[in-house]
Formats: C-alpha cells, structure tokens, sequence
C-alpha cells in the first residue's frame, strides 16, 4: 500500500540551492585548503576567512550538518572527502570544476525560464558578449582554470576508460579536444604499449605540455595544434571524444562523428563519452540537466541518449556500435569501424 504523499522531496529539491551556494562558497573562500593543514578553532578559523560575527558560526555548522566539516568541542576540520578532494594543493583536487560553478554557472542558471522560453544561451552572450569558448579562450589565466575543471569532472571517467577499454588491441589514438591531456595521460599510464596524441587549439598546447610533463608521460604523448571545424582529425587506431559532442547542434555532431570515422582505419574505434542520457530518458537526471546547461552556455548545444549516438556513428559508417557505464552518470558509446 502506497504512503501518503508528502512535500518533502518537492520541498529538498526545490531548496537544494541553499545547501549547493553554502559549499560553493566555502570553496571560493579556501576554507577546505585552509584546513587541509590540521584542524582550526572557530575564532582562529572565522578571523583567517574574514567572517562577520553574525553569520560566522551558523556557516560553519551547516558545513558540518551537511557533512563537509567535522567538529570537535570548538574545532573545526576536513572530512576525509573534503580533504582529498577540495584542497586545492593536492593533484586529486576537483573544486575547478565547482569554483566555474560559482562564477559562472549558479547566477546563469537564474535565467534558466528565459531560456527554456526563448532557447537563447543566458551567458555573456545574453548581454551582447563573446559565447562561451571565445570568453574562456582570449584568457589564458581563466583558460587554464577551465581546463582544470575539466580534469577535476572527468577523471574518475579517464581512469575507468584506461582500464576498461581493450587496448591491448590497439596501437596509437587521438584525444580530440583534449584540454589539459588527463584522459590522454591515464590511458599512457595504464597501457605502456600505446602512443597517443593530444588534439586541440594552439593555445591549449603549454597547458597539456606541463600537464603530461608532470605525469611522466610526455615521451609517448603529442600535442596536435588543430581546429576540428576546419581541419581533420589526426589519424590514429583510436579516436576519443569527452565531453565534446554536448556542445553542438545536431549538424555538428554529425559532421564530428564523420570526421572521426575519417580517422579511424578499418577495425579502428571512436569511443565519445560524456552524461549519456538513459533511453528511457527517466533515470540519468544529471544528464538531463546538463543537457539544460547546455541551453544555458551554447547556441544549439544538448545532450542525448545512447541510442541516439549509436545511431549516429551508425549513418557514419560504423559497423558495430554499444554503450558501456562508467562513473556516476557518465557513459562511453564506442563505435567500430
């Protein structure tokens, strides 16, 4: 027999800012590198992130309700999560991704009914500027920032696709729009027989250099200068997409698609991943909603199903096609040519 409804989850999730702004803001603040460095009382704690008196203590312990702080008596510290992953001098730090979330996607998203009334992006281009890709571009400092972001959302997914994809079959690929170059560098580091090449804008190059430097990596990683709009993808066994195809309108997609099928010789593999949407389209709600975000941030940008991609790489030629999970709510679809 089903229970009374209640309001509670209508009531969560139509609050989930209060809990999503106080995180984002403690990491804007620092507060989780601060104490990265041991445990802190609260008067030392609220002097050092310059806190008023009034609100000072209610933040503090809603970051402990919530389960991002631990207290003990009138000390404050990390948790284990917020220790690995929200202190910014560790590698394993994924708190780029949720800073761009502060500066630029919370106060965007409080456009989101103008958007889904008019389907115009609510970024700089809502007020006459530069999209998304030329802002973040003309800013090596804020393209860095981005591209790190980028590794902190995708890597859990980079390792899983280096350890799960039958590399051993392969002997060369392509990361194409490779950003700083983790997904690049994980498969180097979990296959040692392969050679890979890094494809972006000239301006992405020092970033993926210094990044593939760092993992040890470089002597079997290149960066490729290129424009996927105006040339072709560089050959290679395998062709990789993350969190590329999202950004583009339906003909775009399909043109990448083509261009990667182009690459790949026969036998060869393009593997897209990203927040593939269930086909069902009822269980992957963070693929949908980025999907949304996609209507903020670009012109014709969405996200889609597997199906969907399956039937793209279909049209393009690819003979066998599946879609394998690989963290939270990212999926690969791989294509065979």
């Amino acid at each position: 027999m089903q229970g009374q409804p209640t309001p509670e989850k209508i009531m969560q999730t139509g609050l989930a800012f209060f809990g999503s702004k106080t995180l984002l803001s403690a990491i804007e603040m620092g507060l989780f590198t601060e104490l990265a460095r041991g445990s802190e009382s609260f008067d030392a704690l609220s002097g050092r992130l310059g806190l008023h008196a009034r609100s000072s203590r209610d933040f503090l312990d809603a970051l402990v309700a919530l389960g991002f702080l631990e207290r003990k008596n009138d000390r404050y510290g990390n948790t284990p999560d917020t220790d690995l992953f929200l202190d910014r001098n560790k590698p394993s730090y994924i708190g780029g991704i949720l800073e761009m979330a502060n500066r630029r996607l919370y106060p965007f998203w409080g456009h989101l009914t103008e958007a889904l009334r008019t389907g115009l992006p609510q970024n700089e281009f809502r007020s006459g500027g530069p999209g998304l890709f030329e802002t973040l571009y003309a800013d090596p400092a804020r393209l860095k920032q981005f591209l790190a972001a980028m590794t902190g959302i995708s890597h859990g997914a980079n390792m899983k696709i280096a350890r799960s994809f039958p590399w051993k079959d392969y002997r060369t690929f392509v990361d194409v729009g490779t950003a700083q170059g983790d997904l690049a560098a994980q498969i180097a580091l979990a296959n040692p027989h392969l050679r890979g090449v890094g494809f972006d804008l000239m301006e992405v190059a020092p970033i993926f250099e210094e990044y593939v430097a760092k993992l040890e990596v470089a002597d079997r990683l290149q960066f490729a200068a290129g424009d996927f709009f105006k040339q072709e993808i560089p050959k290679a066994d395998v062709v990789l997409m993350g969190h590329i195809l999202h950004d583009w309108d339906l003909p775009t997609k399909k043109m990448l698609v083509k261009k990667a099928w182009d690459a790949v010789p026969k036998g060869g593999a393009f593997i897209v991943y990203e927040c593939i949407i269930d086909d069902d389209r009822s269980k992957n709600a963070f693929g949908l909603m980025m999907s949304l975000n996609m209507l903020i941030e670009t012109p014709g940008g969405f996200d889609y199903t597997g199906a969907q991609c399956q039937g793209w790489m279909k049209e393009a030629g690819f003979s066998a096609t599946r879609v394998e999970p690989l963290v939270g709510p990212d999926s690969m679809v791989i294509g065979i040519k």
